[in-house]
């Protein structure tokens, strides 16, 4: 290792013989100038977009003996080289049956995340659920250090594979079930950054908005769908509603509210919402981490304002 850029909460970007890369201390242990390490470099071979960097695979000169969480008894990444020890939050006695109406907004994108706490607000006690279907450490996540930071989020949970979370859970239903045990006022679920898919109408990681959404009504809490939008997507399946966003609502089996924004005309199909002023949006997003694919508020506005308008709604149904 030949330099060490930046530590911050869960992650240490580094260079590798002068290459950035990315490391996870929770995984791979401490790393320090001149360790010998070994490298997974196929992203960046690939030249992938959000996710085309390096990542530390091993680091052979420490981190080799890294102790199981206390009271761990289930596995992380099974029986895979990357296997750990991790106590899982509903070990530690029993989850609430029910979410009484508690408002849990499901987004596909991590770049809503955002805007969603941002039109939810200061003030209420929110809880981020990172599902799979994009990055799996919420540690690489800037923009929930930042939430975090600003106070608009008390707590990341990981979810199944994903790892570095405040807590862990085994399942949606689950890390949900603590949220309403914890009595958490409001519930953002999204994958990671960045986001798997093959282009086709079911194979990507937007479905997880429809496993938040589904878990979320089977448990009794309020689902709202929050849609991903876009007027400057040059991929056509992207344009407008994104067929990520459709896929996730045609899959939806319980009740649930998709919020659309106010001044932006919906499209024939989209029967199922409620319209949200989302006046004021640029204003109260101003000082947060905005950008989708590499466009920010100026220039995909209507990605964030439909993101802004599902935490307003979801803040108008916290009870």
């Amino acid at each position: 290792m030949t330099a060490v850029v930046e530590r911050v909460e869960g992650l240490v970007r580094i260079e590798v013989d002068g290459v950035p890369c990315l490391s996870y201390p929770g995984l791979a242990g401490p790393v320090a100038l001149g360790d010998e390490v070994v490298v997974n470099v196929q992203a960046r071979l690939l030249g992938l977009g959000s996710g085309g960097f390096d990542v530390l695979y091993v680091n052979l000169t420490r981190g080799l003996e890294l102790s199981p969480d206390e009271g761990a008894h289930v596995m992380r990444l099974p029986y895979t080289p990357l296997q750990s020890a991790v106590r899982y939050a509903e070990e530690d006695g029993p989850l609430a049956d029910t979410l009484d109406g508690m408002p849990v907004v499901c987004c596909s994108l991590h770049s809503q995340v955002a805007p969603v706490c941002a039109g939810l607000g200061y003030g209420l006690r929110l809880a981020y659920v990172q599902l799979p279907g994009g990055a799996l450490p919420v540690s690489l996540s800037d923009a929930i250090r930042a939430l975090k930071t600003r106070r608009l989020i008390e707590a990341a949970v990981g979810v199944g594979a994903c790892l570095d979370g405040d807590v862990q859970c085994m399942n949606v239903y689950s890390a949900l079930a603590w949220a309403g045990t914890e009595e958490f006022d409001a519930v953002v679920c999204a994958v990671g950054p960045g986001i798997a898919g093959t282009g086709s109408h079911l194979g990507h990681g937007g479905l997880a908005a429809t496993d938040a959404a589904n878990a979320a009504a089977a448990l009794q809490g309020a689902p709202v769908l929050a849609v991903r939008v876009s007027t400057q997507d040059v991929r056509e399946r992207h344009r407008g509603v994104s067929h990520h966003s459709r896929a996730a609502l045609e899959l939806c089996l319980g009740s649930f509210v998709t919020a659309w924004p106010h001044g932006l005309p919906p499209p024939a199909w989209l029967h199922r919402r409620e319209e949200v002023d989302v006046t004021g949006w640029e204003t109260t997003c101003a000082d947060l981490p905005l950008d989708h694919m590499g466009r920010g508020p100026d220039e995909d506005p209507w990605f964030f304002a439909s993101a802004f308008a599902a935490g307003r709604l979801a803040r108008s149904l916290v009870r």
